[in-house]
């Protein structure tokens, strides 16, 4: 097939028309728009519609037993019944988080960072239970003092190189705390300047820039700044007002983009920036760690839910972002 009709069938595919073809996941869809995933974290559902391993682990306080939380079925749902049975009578957290693509990079629990000074805590596996597609499932949970990262990665973007990511987050649960953040960063937990990490940030910080109203924004955290655009008030980067948020980040060689929408609410993708980084950004420094929950040095005064998250190789076509989206929307967060 020629890449537009493949990315048409994908498209379909991702608005639930399956005929005779299960659906895709978000990596899928990326793959047909030669963007690749390099990253794929979710405690909700596969990303692939061939994945059927474990999303993530979690360990009882009664005896420090772990136990993998697994997909339902391929393609499918978190089997939060095990987790249930496994942390009865106890509390349970979320020690790792799986990375779904063939690269391996798991989220950890994140160490000593220049920020943090201290080793952050896993949230609470039980605090935050949902549907998604009928199915109960559970969100990673943050209230501060929690976060994930993997420092030595494969395959993530370094230097200048492109690359674009997505996460889906609960649109109500946020402060202006540095930094809910899910994305690109410096290796070692440490703040090395401008330009060394590109991450997803969600919330009302204001201290850098901001976007229109008093928020909350889709921003990227691109170290020693929250940028929701090139200028410190980004009037196109519009406030979302949702419960649950598709948030992306593309990252080119000469500029960056910023998305959102509605992740319960078909066509609502948005962009709210596209163009040149602020000054002194660029070219871009980036390391290839990847964080969750937290800013480059591990700064984890943020509050946040994650649900689902992804990062590629190469600029994403407008076309493969919609399609993406679709996707979300088509899980059915919240139903």
């Amino acid at each position: 097939l020629m890449m537009t009709q493949r990315m048409m069938m994908m498209i379909a595919l991702a608005e639930g028309v399956t005929d005779a073809f299960s659906p895709p996941g978000p990596c899928d869809i990326y793959m047909a728009g030669s963007t690749p995933c390099v990253a794929a974290h979710s405690l909700v559902r596969a990303l692939y519609a061939g994945y059927s391993g474990p999303l993530y682990l979690v360990q009882r306080a009664s005896d420090l037993a772990s136990t993998a939380v697994a997909t339902k079925s391929e393609g499918g749902y978190a089997d939060s019944a095990a987790q249930d049975a496994f942390c009865a009578g106890t509390s349970c957290t979320v020690t790792r988080i799986f990375d779904q693509s063939p690269r391996g990079n798991h989220l950890e629990r994140a160490p000593w960072g220049g920020a943090s000074r201290h080793a952050e805590k896993g949230v609470n596996a039980t605090k935050h239970k949902l549907t998604v597609g009928g199915h109960a499932v559970y969100g990673a949970y943050f209230e501060g003092g929690m976060g994930y990262r993997c420092d030595s990665t494969w395959g993530v973007a370094t230097g200048n190189e492109p690359e674009s990511m997505y996460m889906v987050t609960a649109g109500q649960h946020y402060n202006g705390g540095c930094c809910f953040d899910y994305g690109n960063a410096e290796i070692d937990a440490l703040d090395h300047g401008k330009g060394t990490m590109e991450a997803i940030y969600w919330g009302n910080s204001h201290g850098w820039s901001k976007g229109a109203g008093a928020g909350p924004w889709v921003m990227a955290d691109i170290e020693n700044g929250l940028w929701a655009g090139h200028d410190p008030v980004e009037a196109s980067n519009t406030p979302i007002n949702a419960t649950f948020v598709t948030a992306m980040l593309k990252g080119g060689t000469d500029g960056f983009a910023l998305k959102g929408g509605d992740a319960q609410r078909g066509g609502s993708l948005k962009k709210l920036y596209e163009g040149v980084r602020p000054p002194q950004y660029q070219p871009m420094k980036k390391q290839g760690a990847i964080i969750l929950g937290i800013g480059g040095d591990s700064s984890d005064w943020a509050i946040g839910t994650f649900y689902e998250g992804v990062m590629t190789t190469g600029y994403a076509s407008d076309a493969t972002d919609s399609a993406v989206h679709a996707n979300i929307v088509a899980a059915g967060y919240g139903a």
